[in-house]
């Protein structure tokens, strides 16, 4: 018996909405270490610049996000001017 090859992904194009707000979460690697909380973050701060979460300031609370080396003020400091240079 064997098993299938993992299926293909497909990237989002570079001026997507999508890809730009991963980048900016990816880009903070060192404060977040677990990938899973990077892809929690991307999703509600995609969902916030679509119109339909909460800004990064509650967003970052109330993610539960295990942040090191910074504190959950400064983080959103620093997500809240990433955001700002894409829109």
């Amino acid at each position: 018996m064997s098993t299938l090859p993992p299926p293909k992904t497909k990237e989002f194009p570079d001026s997507s909405l999508e890809k730009k707000v991963y980048s900016i979460v990816n880009s903070f690697v060192d404060y977040l270490p677990i990938a899973n909380d990077r892809n929690r973050l991307g999703f509600g701060l995609y969902k916030y610049m679509s119109g339909e979460g909460d800004p990064p300031e509650i967003l970052i609370q109330t993610s539960k996000l295990k942040l090191e080396g910074i504190s959950a003020k400064e983080f959103a400091k620093k997500i809240k001017l990433e955001i700002e240079r894409i829109k």
